[in-house]
């Protein structure tokens, strides 16, 4: 299978570039990379070509969705107008397993997702807890008429293929059938950015959406820079 691997990025990822770098060039399956710019500027853009990595500089747009989407969508085409069979969509801040792709492959599904986590904030009893969630949604019966998602449980994550109903885009194996039929988007009268939206459509289009839980990744989300215009 030919897979492409790659991402929207801006140089407010700039934090976790050499991570990320060593950790795509580490990948035991051979595979095609291909990063794409949309910083205000070329800085960012220049400072990856200078470390080898094949990239593009998109047009800079005033919205961070605007910009995630337009970049996101030129990855699309790369994979449809140049015989990739899938898409691994692997954030830069995503550090997976070496054998991320082989093990996704491995599974033969259309959208297959491996595993990385985030620190939320609840309230219990006017009292503020951390908690650290994996970002993989169900979304029940009782959820739709409330338009609420629930986090998978630790319980149910204790399995190596688990149906879900949405995922991130941070680490997401898509084939090409999907891509043809699915553009990424958002709506701007909501605050969803395009991964609920691109799950929502792979769904509504008969696709299914699966993870597999024994595939942890690093999540690098400290470093991040919120001072850097959004």
């Amino acid at each position: 299978m030919k897979v492409l691997v790659g991402c929207p990025t801006s140089d407010h990822k700039e934090y976790c570039l050499d991570p990320y770098i060593n950790s795509i060039k580490s990948l035991t399956y051979k595979n095609d990379i291909l990063l794409v710019d949309n910083s205000e500027n070329k800085d960012y853009y220049k400072k990856i070509k200078e470390k080898g990595i094949p990239v593009i500089k998109d047009k800079y747009r005033e919205t961070a969705r605007d910009r995630i989407v337009h970049s996101r969508n030129i990855l699309r085409r790369q994979v449809l107008d140049n015989g990739y069979d899938y898409l691994l969509s692997l954030e830069q801040d995503v550090i997976p397993p070496k054998n991320i792709i082989e093990r996704l492959l491995a599974h033969k599904k259309d959208v297959i997702s491996g595993v990385y986590y985030k620190k939320i904030y609840i309230t219990v009893k006017n009292k503020e807890y951390t908690k650290i969630v994996p970002l993989l949604w169900k979304i029940t019966k009782e959820d739709k008429e409330k338009k609420l998602i629930t986090y998978i449980t630790d319980e149910e994550l204790q399995t190596s293929l688990l149906n879900i109903d949405m995922c991130g885009l941070g680490c997401l194996l898509i084939h090409r059938n999907v891509l043809e039929k699915i553009k990424f988007r958002y709506k701007k009268q909501e605050k969803a950015f395009d991964d609920t939206w691109f799950c929502k459509d792979a769904i509504k289009n008969n696709f299914k959406i699966y993870a597999n839980p024994t595939l942890k990744c690093k999540h690098l989300i400290e470093g991040m820079n919120w001072n850097i215009k959004q």
